[in-house]
């Protein structure tokens, strides 16, 4: 019990302003809020915590896709760009943890003042729906993107 308050004391002092929610046993439970930074096209970085977009999956920050004409580009990088405008608009988010993947980050949804990141994501056609976790939440959104021939489509 001394041992995981002392991780949350140190914890809260290394968030500072950065983040708000409780840790059990080492993991991070409940709802994270603080301003976030873009990892990558699916992955924030919230003060020191490594924040995986719950239901979506995007590109790989140096995967290549093939553009209309069928020329190679990076798309990881364009939709790592895609995620820090959206960031840059408003970088507060709140993340409601909905679990943990095999690297140990915090898989969560996490919304802004403008809504829901991922569903922004998919919707810009920079992600994918990741349905096997999403259970198709965002389906509709990928839809239209790829029918609008957006981002990775």
């Amino acid at each position: 019990m001394m041992i995981a308050l002392i991780r949350i004391g140190i914890l809260a002092v290394a968030l500072g302003a950065a983040g708000v929610f409780a840790i059990a046993e080492g993991q991070v439970t409940g709802t994270l809020v603080g301003a976030a930074d873009a990892v990558d096209g699916d992955t924030l970085r919230v003060g020191p915590v490594r924040v995986r977009l719950w239901g979506i999956d995007a590109p790989e920050a140096a995967q290549t896709c093939l553009d209309a004409v069928r020329v190679p580009y990076v798309c990881g990088a364009a939709s790592t760009r895609a995620m820090r405008a959206m960031l840059a608009r408003d970088p507060m988010v709140l993340c409601e943890r909905k679990g943990g993947d095999i690297y140990g980050r915090i898989v969560a949804l996490c919304r802004n003042s403008e809504g829901d990141l991922g569903a922004r994501m998919v919707a810009t056609g920079w992600a994918m729906d990741w349905a096997r976790y999403s259970r198709g939440a965002y389906r509709d959104h990928q839809a239209a993107a790829r029918a609008e021939r957006l981002g990775i489509w």
